[in-house]
């Protein structure tokens, strides 16, 4: 085994290893939408090609003060 063969070897393990990674990540980011306290930010995502002084808010704002 030269150094040429080692390091194909290496490189095929480390695009291997970096493709499931990937593929994780992506996974555990739309199996976990939510933060801890329950948010889905999901519907943010979009806010900032709808920035009109006219568009709709994308979470209704209360002008009463709580306590």
């Amino acid at each position: 085994m030269d150094l040429n063969e080692f390091a194909a070897y290496g490189y095929f393990f480390l695009v291997v290893f970096l493709v499931v990674g990937l593929y994780s990540y992506i996974y555990h980011l739309y199996k976990n939408r939510k933060d801890a306290t329950g948010v889905d930010y999901e519907h943010y995502s979009n806010m900032a090609l709808h920035d009109d002084i006219d568009s709709t808010p994308v979470k209704p704002v209360s002008h009463e003060k709580e306590n």
